[in-house]
């Protein structure tokens, strides 16, 4: 131990050694040489499980579509919503969305479970508040509330003037001599679009684990995105009286089922829950939201308190906590204490500072894993249930009903991390640890692929003289302010890659939304039929990104496997290896000044 270790050290109720060493091997035991091939697509024989959409009547048809608009935008989510709305505002009307499910939400229109709410807080996420003069109920919204919220954007910018619902693309091609793209889809269309935005989010794809047998087994299953409330009973609130005398097994521990456990627990005979890695799990505190506090709040509040909290997460000092929950608990009081708000910052070492925030983090972590212990009977379920990484090494979770649910005698946990998984899936149930399982009806709580999207998409871009996105973007994006493309013209992405991160998702695709929507009514205005990237501009933000981004490998390569690190393989792209880290308001300040300016530095106008 050197002596800035030593002098950092003085005082701690903690070994830090010990616990950099207990993080190295419970990430070790955890690694899998398959990395995210251990996950399969739901596709052919597996598209049950989220292909199939239960929420319309089957049998749709419709007319193939030859026609031409303005601006096509590609995922009807937030991410598309916020681009329709934008454009809206810009003064175009020639839209048309085309969306895979039967309404609009994305994300919201598919996750259906019970229990299934926004983890930030409502006042923030649920985008366009403000502007439509609605309050949410709680500060932490359910998905009911939000997939109606979705809807109420849509019916207020005029949305469901302009939308194919599902239909899939299936590839977009450019054709240079009209200056047009093509887009092709699974209902016949080829419609022609000026621009195109794709705007499918990061989290659109579902995904299965790779277990072997998993398609022998006899009983019920279905995946999160797809809840069969025929089976279960109840609806997202509750009362699934049908699993009265259900053995089930619930695979996953991830944010959706911190949220759906304590309802499966509560209602099914026995609940199963196989984890290979616990979540960072804290305190939801959820409450309505009082109108007298409503009442006092000025114009422009919304964008004010995103700021705010984007701001403490970028680690910055601010005089107040607009949010007040508990992912600004992390910075305000945790890791931002023990470093950032230090009066010493300005002289101190960066090797000190990363001393002292890991420091901080330890002792977040332990406060975490001291609440495992103080919720959790048994003492060897309370063990299983503590996490061993770093505070963001995954995706924080918050909720006050999921620890106390192992209390129930009906519920069992079993810890399958000395066997990297689950062993196998048989005609009657789930094998691990060598013990078969019995169970009626298997939940997948697994997710989504995560990640930027070429990862995540189900569709061939080709640009100028027929190239591949997917081959274009072979060894990493590269892309202007994480909006453009060089050799594709008028394409436009909403979504997670080259640009800032944030926590509040939503937010950070309408700073997107706004940005490109400015583009293309500038381009309109101009005169011009096409813009995209110079290659010299795309080059250099590829630069800026790649400088930017060497100091989180390090971390990244020390973290349990999960979707943050390509589940430990930070051989290939990850999804925090291609972000602008300084944080989503010095970005955003970053595009105002570049708007400021006007001439669109970077880009190239096609007459």
């Amino acid at each position: 131990m050197d002596n800035t270790d030593q002098k950092a050290n003085r005082g701690l109720d903690f070994d830090p050694e010990a616990l950099r060493a207990k993080y190295q091997q419970e990430r070790d035991k955890r690694l899998r040489p398959d990395g995210n091939r251990q996950y399969i697509d739901t596709t052919g024989e597996y598209a049950r499980y989220a292909e199939v959409d239960p929420y319309v009547e089957p049998g749709f048809t419709r007319e193939s579509l030859t026609d031409e608009v303005e601006v096509a935008i590609i995922g009807g989510g937030f991410c598309g919503l916020l681009a329709g709305a934008r454009l809206r505002e810009a003064g175009v009307e020639g839209i048309r969305i085309i969306e895979a499910g039967g309404d609009f939400g994305g994300t919201w229109y598919w996750n259906r479970y019970p229990g299934c709410q926004c983890d930030v807080e409502s006042y923030i996420y649920l985008p366009l508040i403000e502007e439509l003069g609605y309050m949410p109920k709680e500060k932490y919204a359910y998905a009911k509330e939000i997939f109606e919220h979705a809807k109420r954007i849509a019916t207020a910018y005029r949305l469901y003037d302009d939308v194919c619902f599902q239909t899939r693309v299936t590839d977009m091609r450019w054709d240079e001599s009209m200056r047009r793209w093509i887009i092709r889809t699974n209902r016949n269309d080829a419609i022609k679009a000026r621009f195109v935005i794709s705007a499918v989010g990061g989290v659109s794809k579902a995904k299965l684990p790779g277990v072997p047998g998993i398609e022998t087994f006899k009983g019920h299953s279905f995946h999160t995105t797809r809840w069969d409330y025929d089976y279960t009973g109840g609806d997202t609130t509750g009362n699934l009286h049908k699993l009265g005398d259900k053995r089930v097994a619930i695979i996953g521990t991830g944010a959706t089922a911190i949220q759906c456990v304590p309802y499966v627990g509560k209602y099914a005979k026995h609940t199963y829950v196989f984890q290979r890695t616990p979540s960072f799990v804290d305190l939801r505190r959820n409450h309505p939201t009082d109108p007298n506090w409503a009442e006092t709040l000025k114009p422009g509040w919304q964008r004010e308190r995103a700021t705010n909290f984007a701001e403490i997460l970028s680690g910055r000092p601010v005089e107040v906590d607009l949010v007040n929950d508990g992912w600004t608990d992390i910075f305000r009081n945790n890791i931002a204490s023990g470093f950032v708000l230090s009066s010493e910052r300005a002289q101190a070492a960066p090797e000190d500072l990363a001393l002292r925030a890991e420091l901080a983090d330890f002792q977040k972590m332990n406060s975490i894993r001291a609440r495992v212990d103080q919720i959790v009977d048994n003492k060897k379920v309370a063990e299983a249930l503590k996490p061993w990484y770093r505070v963001f090494c995954k995706r924080p979770t918050f909720n006050d009903e999921y620890l106390p649910t192992f209390n129930r005698p009906n519920v069992t946990l079993v810890d399958v991390s000395e066997a990297k998984g689950i062993e196998r899936i048989t005609s009657k149930g789930v094998v691990a640890n060598g013990v078969g399982y019995p169970v009626d009806c298997i939940i997948y709580a697994t997710g989504f692929e995560i990640g930027n999207f070429i990862r995540t998409a189900r569709f061939e871009i080709y640009g100028r003289e027929g190239k591949k996105l997917s081959e274009y973007y072979q060894h990493g994006l590269r892309t202007l302010h994480g909006h453009s493309t060089s050799g594709f013209p008028n394409w436009f992405f909403i979504g997670v890659g080259q640009n800032a991160l944030s926590a509040n998702m939503t937010s950070m695709f309408d700073d997107q939304a706004q940005h490109i929507a400015y583009i293309i009514k500038e381009v309109r205005s101009r005169g011009v039929t096409a813009v995209e990237a110079t290659p010299e501009a795309e080059q250099q933000w590829v630069e800026t990104i790649r400088s930017l981004v060497a100091a989180s490998k390090d971390f990244l390569r020390s973290c349990t496997p999960g979707y943050y690190n390509n589940e430990g393989d930070t051989s290939s792209i990850g999804i925090f290896d291609q972000i602008y880290t300084p944080g989503i308001n010095q970005f955003n300040a970053m595009l105002a000044q570049w708007r400021d300016k006007g001439d669109l530095e970077g880009l190239q106008l096609l007459k």
